[in-house]
């Protein structure tokens, strides 16, 4: 028996609209570019998200434009994560969101990074998942700088 491969296919086009076929119009939503920018922009925040409900992260720290707080705090409320949003200045934040034990241990820290105490610093290194040892030789030398202590050993 010999098969042949090539088919005729009947297939006809659908009428197209204004040089736009409605058949598939009508499936895709609209998208603004302000929302495509945002969705860019905002991409590795709702990986983080992703991460989280995963069960890979118990803390996230990330910082964000200014400008998204309003549907950054949106799609967490949303999914019912705990949070906390400090202002780094007029045009970025830190938004960090997790467990709400982290969250609540972050908000007893100062907001501005640069101002954590050696142990602040440390502890939030660790609950953001860094490396413990380097956490510690971090700690140790900021404690040595900050503080010149003379009996820690090198």
């Amino acid at each position: 028996m010999k098969v042949n491969f090539i088919t005729q296919c009947n297939y006809t086009t659908p009428q197209k609209i204004n040089g736009q076929n409605p058949a598939f119009n009508s499936r895709i939503p609209k998208i603004s570019p302000g929302m495509k920018k945002e969705y860019a922009d905002l991409r590795v925040f709702h990986h983080h998200i992703y991460e989280f409900k995963k069960g890979i992260r118990n803390l996230i720290l990330t910082t964000e434009k200014s400008a998204y707080r309003e549907p950054i705090e949106k799609r967490l409320q949303h999914e019912n994560i705990d949070y906390v949003i400090h202002d780094v200045d007029k045009n970025k934040i830190n938004v960090y969101f997790g467990e709400k034990s982290c969250v609540d241990v972050v908000k007893t820290f100062n907001p501005k990074l640069n101002e954590l105490t050696p142990e602040q610093d440390f502890i939030l290194g660790i609950m953001l998942g860094y490396d413990r040892v380097k956490q510690c030789v971090r700690y140790l030398e900021y404690k040595k700088k900050n503080l010149n202590i003379k009996n820690i050993k090198e």
